[in-house]
């Protein structure tokens, strides 16, 4: 079964080998009907207001709350390729499930994401972690969704003795992420594209080269998370140093890539943090030469969201302080409850984006956040991934939610959706809900 390669608002991940960069003819009058299409809904009106809406939401200023859906995993339920993608050609294919994708936010989503009359791809490249690996053991359920596939996860240092972690050599067992983009392909692509939506789309490189920079995702994948809670009581100073190596070593991933002009601009139609869209006027981007001072970064630590206060503030905080510090804006957490952290979350360089999980207090991140910063609500994905939604379960929650947080710079995000249930109009009728009661608070 063929699996989506977007996320997080309709990114595609993956370049394509060169044996795939190939449009034929066919192919090529799909996409281009596909991408005039598009290109008409770009053009509504109503897309510049939502830009602006976004870009003075994220500068602070008074907008009523945005609404943003990403379906994830629930895109391949929603447009299957077995089903609904018409094009032959295996990149042609991929190119042709990202239009839909934006046409569906179009004609039936009719969230605040804006549509832009752009089309991104990303490089072909090699983009390592941590020299680690993955030690996989997969469970056979039947199911051949290559996507959704169960295994079980190997820690590779879990069975080190007590001697031998202690005097882990962090430099030698943990390599620094390298990332090594194929440019010929990448190019003999990027030129295709131009040429085959010429005079409809911009065509521009956008890669997702890191998200946050994982440490306790990396530090939990190495050691296990049970194993990681007693690490910090049982070797405190060995924590540290790999704490220190893996930020070290993502610092040098993200000035490896402003040195060499592979950033993305992520201050326009682009998903950042844990959710919303980056539009600002704050950081005054030039989308040819982005530089870490002009975008958005995130750190998160959704593996540690039940640990104290006073280790969140020796092991987490010093090491996102470093990272945030690069960026010209800091966004902060994804589905980990912050409340009990703020006092040291609310110090992170340059913070901007707080993410409120169904694992936060409400209420109380409301207070903390007031007008400084956006909030980032989380909605129980959980709604619409049932086989039949509760419409009113729906109503209590985003109602309850739009009424305490009146006096803050709110979206409401939508994502997290590893199936629904075959459902799109689930989550469709979800933003139509989400729109009622927000005019049911907001007039």
């Amino acid at each position: 079964m063929r699996i989506d390669k977007g996320y997080w608002g309709n990114w595609i991940t993956e370049g394509w080998p060169m044996e795939e960069v190939k449009v034929s003819d066919k192919d090529r009058q799909i996409l281009r009907d596909l991408a005039m299409k598009f290109r008409e809904y770009c053009e509504r009106p109503e897309e510049k207001i939502k830009i602006r809406l976004w870009k003075d939401h994220n500068d602070l200023k008074t907008t009523r709350p945005l609404i943003l859906v990403d379906m994830e995993n629930g895109w391949n339920e929603a447009i299957r390729f077995d089903r609904d993608i018409i094009c032959e050609g295996t990149m042609a294919q991929d190119w042709e499930m990202w239009l839909r994708k934006e046409i569906f936010y179009a004609e039936k989503m009719r969230d605040d994401k804006p549509l832009t009359p752009v089309f991104y791809l990303p490089h072909r490249a090699i983009n390592t972690e941590w020299g680690i690996g993955e030690n996989k053991v997969e469970i056979d359920t039947g199911d051949d969704n290559a996507k959704n596939a169960a295994y079980a996860w190997v820690p590779t240092m879990k069975d080190m003795d007590d001697d031998e972690f202690d005097e882990l050599d962090v430099e030698k067992e943990i390599q620094d992420p390298v990332v090594i983009v194929d440019e010929k392909t990448t190019n003999a692509y990027f030129e295709l594209a131009k040429e085959v939506f010429d005079g409809i789309l911009e065509v521009r490189m956008r890669t997702w080269w890191f998200w946050s920079p994982h440490m306790t995702l990396a530090y939990s994948n190495f050691r296990g998370m049970d194993t990681m809670m007693t690490d910090f009581y049982d070797f405190p100073d060995t924590v540290h140093n790999i704490f220190q190596k893996l930020t070290d070593g993502y610092i040098k991933k993200l000035k490896f890539l402003e040195a060499n002009n592979l950033l993305y601009n992520n201050t326009d139609n682009t998903f950042v943090g844990s959710g919303g869209l980056g539009w600002t006027d704050t950081l005054g981007t030039d989308p040819d030469h982005v530089t870490l001072k002009t975008m958005w970064g995130l750190t998160e630590a959704q593996e540690l969201g039940q640990v104290s206060v006073s280790l969140y503030k020796e092991f987490i905080f010093p090491y996102f302080k470093q990272v945030a510090e690069l960026f010209g804006l800091t966004c902060y957490a994804c589905c980990e409850g912050i409340n009990a952290m703020w006092d040291d979350v609310k110090q992170i360089p340059n913070l901007r984006r707080v993410s409120v999980s169904q694992w936060s207090n409400m209420a109380l991140m409301s207070d903390y956040l007031g007008g400084d910063y956006v909030y980032s609500y989380k909605a129980n994905s959980a709604h619409v991934s049932v086989p039949n939604m509760d419409e009113d379960v729906i109503r209590q929650e985003l109602r309850a939610m739009y009424e305490k947080t009146v006096n803050n710079h709110v979206e409401v995000v939508l994502k997290d959706l590893h199936t629904i249930s075959n459902k799109p109009e689930q989550v469709i009728r979800w933003v139509e809900i989400a729109r009622e009661e927000l005019n049911r608070v907001y007039g």
